[in-house]
């Protein structure tokens, strides 16, 4: 058997599976049967995301190797009839297709794991009962739990696949977009955005010395420090988002396409959220670090008539925090918007936007 996998986090998650996949697979089959596995990175999903044209690939992929059973692995976010996929089946052909958003962004790896082995077994159980057997004696269903909000889906007498299973409803989608962001990996921005967190701990480190910027921290409230944190993080999330092109558009009008559109525009606002969120800390840490070091208590008392004891290094580092974020926010321009989108997204993500970009670039001009 085959594990295909995109490339990036799901040829990760297929490599961690089949070290231990043999084995387990082996015993809960109950039939002494022997698993080879093979994990095969290729971009299987490219330009697609549509589920008949998938399954025809896996199906015509699996003929050529001579595959007796393929789990295809893909952390695209894939639709069916209105619901978030989790799986699709189809046992005659061997196949089974798992959408890793939809397994969410907690113990992804384990709860991957658990699909692939009862997809596996499943199939396995099909093959082994031949003719007479068929797809409902082996359901699925208890690999997320059994609060996970999984559903059977539809399946049309058309498509290959004859078992299914979906998300939906408001648990649904909040579980879907906690996958796309894992997938995205949003700790990934920090480094990615080297030129503006130059910009932000110059800011910042001109910040601390200032003795206008110690009256304000002294004289500002909690709530309006909060207001500074999040106006701050709102700006450099948004310049982020708008500079690089981040905001994801369709040209389609279908409720379909849109509520696509409003899941990929959330994940980014999400991702980003987190990156700047953990560059903010970060920023105030290191503030607080240099503020430590340069500060004299005496001038500090000076200035604000205020004796500089641990909540005063705190307060400053923290209204500093905001302001070098600004600064962040300006120094982004010079990031390239490439090496932006590189932070942002798992590298599906990014050949995804690419093809919409490159669709809507050969649209003929009205």
């Amino acid at each position: 058997m085959a594990l295909l996998a995109d490339p990036d986090a799901p040829t990760d998650i297929a490599q961690g599976i089949a070290q231990t996949m043999p084995d387990r697979l082996a015993e809960k089959s109950g039939q002494k049967r022997r698993f080879d596995v093979e994990v095969v990175s290729e971009p299987f999903t490219s330009g697609t995301e549509d589920l008949a044209t998938l399954m025809c690939r896996m199906i015509d992929r699996g003929s050529a190797e001579n595959w007796d059973i393929v789990v295809a692995l893909t952390d695209l976010p894939l639709h069916s009839h209105g619901r978030k996929l989790v799986v699709d089946l189809s046992h005659e052909h061997g196949l089974a297709l798992l959408s890793l958003p939809s397994l969410g962004g907690l113990r992804l790896q384990r709860k991957a794991r658990r699909a692939v082995e009862e997809a596996v077994v499943s199939l396995a159980g099909s093959q082994t009962a031949g003719a007479g057997g068929t797809h409902r004696d082996h359901p699925l269903g208890t690999f997320a739990g059994p609060l996970a909000p999984i559903r059977p889906g539809q399946v049309d007498d058309e498509e290959a696949a004859d078992l299914r299973y979906v998300v939906s409803g408001p648990r649904g989608y909040l579980r879907v977009l906690g996958g796309m962001v894992r997938a995205n990996r949003p700790w990934r921005l920090v480094p990615g955005l080297s030129k503006a967190l130059a910009a932000a701990l110059a800011t910042g480190a001109v910040a601390t010395v200032n003795s206008t910027v110690w009256s304000l921290s002294e004289a500002l409230s909690m709530p309006r420090l909060v207001i500074a944190m999040i106006g701050s993080v709102a700006l450099m999330i948004g310049w982020l988002i708008v500079d690089a092109n981040l905001w994801h558009r369709t040209a389609e009008i279908s409720p379909e396409a849109r509520k696509r559109a409003v899941l990929y525009n959330a994940s980014t606002v999400v991702t980003v959220g987190i990156g700047v969120l953990v560059c903010y800390v970060g920023l105030m840490l290191i503030n607080l670090v240099w503020a430590l070091f340069i500060l004299n208590g005496q001038v500090f008392a000076n200035m604000t008539r205020t004796p500089l004891h641990a909540t005063e290094y705190w307060t400053l580092s923290w209204f500093v925090a905001s302001i070098a974020t600004v600064g962040g926010a300006l120094g982004s321009g010079f990031e390239s918007d490439e090496a932006i989108r590189a932070a942002a997204y798992s590298k599906r993500e990014q050949e995804r936007r690419r093809i919409v970009q490159g669709d809507e670039g050969e649209q003929p001009s009205e």
